[in-house]
């Protein structure tokens, strides 16, 4: 999500080194103005060691993938490493008209603080983390339904005729396999989980009450390729720092990229 406060560095998961150059266009897509929306795991933080712009934006991220295998009419890329509700209020819907028949969207871990959470839990003890835990889950309860409700409104005024696809963020860990693994204790694995499941629980939601948009779940795409597997497509804590907790290549073309499709 973040890499200031160590939200990248902790927060998210890379994505696939798959460029989908060469793949063949799909006739379905033809006529799309599509728009990509969000933070860093649509920008496509830990995909890549060259990104395209401050933002991080990748060609490995599952919007460049989409844009590359499909035939669309125009693509716009905002999405942004760090970027809350407001930011993509601000910053990221200026893209969005009538034409536009297509938007995808990843927000919400940065609007509870999940920087402060992984940090808080790689580096301080159990009761830390859980607190941190605890803390985030309480916000999205309770505070991002009405965040999200207020950035859905503002992108279907933006883009009246549009399909919105709001993907969701994947669990962070292979619990069944957490025994021989190393790094953060079972303790925090099954709470980082569980609040991972309590985010998707409040966007799916949120998209629930708008005409139009679709939820997209990547969990079961990340399944055999959690932390703890042996073929992971998620980040542990790496250098640099912010790739910690986000996709690999892998997972932004083996789990989001199909994800995506799937609610377009």
């Amino acid at each position: 999500m973040r890499r200031p406060s160590l939200l990248a560095a902790f927060v998210s998961a890379a994505a696939a080194l798959a460029f989908g150059l060469g793949a063949a266009p799909a006739a379905s897509a033809a006529g799309q103005n599509y728009v990509a929306l969000g933070d860093s795991y649509s920008a496509g933080v830990g995909s890549t060691s060259d990104y395209l712009d401050s933002c991080d934006r990748s060609t490995a991220a599952y919007p460049y993938l989409y844009s590359q295998s499909h035939a669309l009419d125009s693509f716009s890329f905002q999405a942004c490493t760090g970027a809350t509700a407001p930011d993509i209020e601000n910053n990221q819907l200026g893209a969005l008209n009538s034409a536009t028949t297509l938007v995808s969207l990843t927000d919400g871990g940065n609007d509870v603080g999940f920087s402060t959470v992984m940090t808080d839990c790689v580096l301080y003890s159990d009761s830390t983390c859980l607190n941190a835990i605890n803390s985030a889950e309480d916000k999205a309860r309770n505070q991002l339904p009405g965040i999200l409700d207020t950035l859905y409104g503002d992108i279907r005024s933006a883009a009246p005729g549009a399909h919105v696809v709001v993907v969701g963020y994947p669990e962070f860990y292979d619990l069944a396999n957490s025994s021989g693994c190393v790094g953060l204790d079972n303790t925090k694995r099954t709470a980082l989980d569980d609040a991972a499941d309590v985010l998707d629980g409040v966007i799916s939601d949120a998209v629930s009450r708008q005409s139009g948009f679709t939820f997209t779940d990547v969990r079961g795409g990340f399944s055999g390729h959690e932390l703890c597997d042996s073929s992971a497509w998620l980040h542990s804590l790496s250098w640099p720092v912010s790739d910690s907790y986000h996709p690999t290549a892998s997972g932004q073309s083996g789990a989001y990229l199909p994800a995506f499709e799937a609610g377009v």
